[in-house]
């Protein structure tokens, strides 16, 4: 028997999938751990979402539902949960039934073994190149912000000691990133392969320009990455500019004349004024990250849960 775990799950138009996910983390959490939890966080759904996560918690003593105003992204629906969590292990995963509720005994067993973090990756994905692009993008962008190889292997399919949550207690702001929050606590990381399903009802709500805004939020957000690229291209585009300064006079002075070409010097021109643009807009992305957190938006609000008041 394992310690308690609390399994954190942000839901987003899934009533389709809900109770089935339910009754199948019942069939393998019951005989595995010695108590546990489902944290059901209402993401905003416009479907009747909330309504079966009421039944449910109704009908299993163990399923706890949140329900948050609106929808604020699936991160910061897991941080509202994983604040919420009473066990001592948290798991959190999809509410799409790709994440096999089957493998959690084998993130158990690694998170045993000393690890503070472990990562379900999945041996084989079905996503389109597309989605599997971007995945890869915000993975990279993952990675600088976290510092750590993991990254890389990185999912939403994870199970970590509920005790690094005191790591990111006072984190406010409207963009988060479970992962990145997750290192402010720990290096201590591990992956495990791990089955991916495919999705048995509608479609995915993760779409390319979903992961690359998702990838530019974690860039901006949590690291110094794109200001520190900025400031090579520029560097790159000066010594560039030198060279270009040293050729002119060198034809001048070897061969008595300017350098002819009207293209030639508005290319030049144009390199520079993009480089100025590129980094005025890294800038700018930076500025709007202090904007808004300087304007106290909260992470999420919770409007009621099964266990108080419903609404």
């Amino acid at each position: 028997m394992y310690e308690s775990v609390s399994v954190v799950i942000p839901v987003f138009n899934s009533e389709g999938t809900t109770r089935p996910l339910v009754q199948s983390l019942e069939s393998v959490l019951a005989p595995l751990v010695r108590e546990f939890e489902v944290l059901l966080v209402n993401d905003g759904s416009r479907d009747q979402s909330w309504e079966i996560i009421c039944q449910l918690a109704q009908e299993r003593t163990f399923v706890r539902g949140i329900n948050l105003m609106r929808n604020y992204g699936q991160h910061n629906a897991l941080l509202a949960g994983i604040r919420a969590a009473k066990h001592d292990i948290v798991v959190t995963m999809d509410d799409d039934l790709q994440h096999p509720p089957d493998e959690i005994p084998r993130l158990l067993e690694k998170l045993a073994q000393g690890y503070s973090v472990v990562y379900g990756t999945p041996r084989r994905r079905g996503h389109s190149f597309w989605r599997n692009l971007a995945s890869q993008v915000t993975k990279v962008a993952l990675q600088s912000a976290m510092g750590a190889e993991t990254a890389r292997s990185s999912s939403a399919f994870r199970a970590f000691r509920t005790g690094l949550r005191a790591a990111f207690a006072a984190y406010r702001g409207p963009f988060v990133s479970i992962d990145v929050l997750l290192t402010w606590g720990t290096t201590s990381f591990a992956t495990v392969p791990v089955r991916h399903d495919a999705r048995r009802v509608g479609v995915s709500n993760y779409t390319f320009r979903k992961l690359v805004i998702h990838a530019l939020n974690v860039m901006t957000g949590f690291s110094a990455l794109p200001l520190q690229l900025a400031s090579l291209v520029g560097f790159g585009l000066t010594l560039f500019g030198l060279l270009v300064l040293a050729y002119v006079v060198g034809v001048y002075l070897i061969q008595g004349g300017s350098v002819p070409g009207f293209p030639f010097l508005a290319s030049i021109i144009a390199i520079f004024s993009g480089a100025q643009l590129f980094a005025l807009g890294m800038i700018g992305e930076y500025l709007a990250r202090m904007h808004f957190r300087m304007m106290e938006r909260p992470t999420y609000v919770v409007r009621g849960e099964t266990d108080s008041v419903q609404d």
